[in-house]
């Protein structure tokens, strides 16, 4: 035991004497990566920092049901799934290509249009700028670096906006070709009930009635006295024989018809609607505002950072070259 601590006593002498010995080279490079790293700090441009808070809404729809689900009310917040669906939507190229387009990033980050790799660079330098995360509070933080602080503060705004015009367009793209079928078979259903009423109505016009005042004509017909009416009731008891049994069917059939397109009617009203709301699917908490200070770079962190490691590095490069020396030899 005395040994080791004999040794290790005399490993940290040695040690010392060496640091002490070449004091002014780790100090020269030490130095060194300082002022580097203070000039290539002070070369990096400032970038500052906006953000904006929203919360998704529970629900993207208005309900014909008699059933309203509370849960689902157009004033209730989004839990874990629509937030998580909502930051899916802000990371998709839907909402990065209307910022691209409308703020021109790809001049404003100097990518050529000409470029091959023009995509993957905008890309990168796109997702090194945006970022969207869902807080612990089930909000969804937008924030958004660029050197130029109204710019950012204007397309952090801007992809707030987006998000309705986004989802409207999702949605549409689902409800619009859902509400053409409807459609179709509305005015399906209403043209075989207006058919059936014509028919019902030239059927009128020749005399039928219907089947509960039927029975009536026979007991007119033996009580008339005048031959004249005699014979209109005669004529049309022939006419209600004849056609009495169609004109029966037909009036079910328009009675069915009837029902099954006030039925159907809620089904249709839900899927216009869907169709054509546009509807707002996010709760507003934090507008982005200018900043007035950068966020970065953090100048005195990459100094130090960078001070402490060129030190190490030194201490670390001197010890393997002195080593070297010595098996050198």
């Amino acid at each position: 035991m005395a040994n080791d601590s004999s040794n290790l006593s005399s490993q940290s002498d040695s040690l010392f004497r060496f640091l002490w010995d070449k004091r002014k080279a780790i100090i020269l490079i030490t130095l060194i990566v300082a002022i580097t790293s203070t000039i290539v700090s002070l070369l990096i441009k400032p970038l500052f920092l906006s953000t904006a808070i929203v919360f998704p809404a529970a629900t993207s729809s208005v309900s014909f049901s008699d059933q309203r689900n509370a849960k689902s009310a157009a004033m209730d917040f989004g839990e874990e799934e629509q937030s998580e669906q909502l930051v899916q939507i802000l990371q998709s190229s839907r909402i990065r290509d209307k910022i691209v387009s409308e703020f021109k990033l790809l001049k404003h980050y100097d990518i050529s249009e000409n470029d091959v790799n023009k995509h993957f660079k905008l890309s990168q330098t796109y997702d090194g700028h945006f970022s969207f995360t869902r807080t612990r509070y089930g909000s969804i933080r937008i924030d958004v670096l660029d050197e130029d602080p109204k710019l950012a503060a204007a397309m952090a705004n801007k992809i707030v906006d987006l998000i309705d015009t986004v989802k409207n367009d999702m949605i549409a793209e689902r409800t619009i070709p859902a509400f053409e079928v409807n459609l179709r078979k509305k005015q399906q259903m209403e043209h075989e009930r207006d058919s059936i009423l014509t028919r019902l109505d030239s059927l009128a016009n020749l005399g039928v009635i219907a089947l509960e005042v039927r029975s009536n004509l026979f007991q007119a017909y033996v009580d008339s006295k005048n031959p004249a009416d005699r014979e209109e009731l005669k004529r049309k008891i022939e006419v209600n024989m004849k056609f009495g049994a169609m004109y029966d069917g037909l009036e079910y059939m328009r009675n069915e018809k009837i029902v099954k397109l006030e039925d159907f009617r809620i089904s249709y009203e839900q899927a216009e609607s869907d169709a054509n709301a546009k509807f707002n699917h996010k709760f507003v908490v934090e507008k982005a505002v200018v900043a007035d200070k950068k966020e970065k770079p953090k100048r005195l962190i990459i100094v130090l950072v960078s001070t402490i490691a060129g030190f190490l590095f030194s201490i670390f490069g001197l010890l393997l070259y002195d080593r070297y020396k010595a098996f050198a030899k």
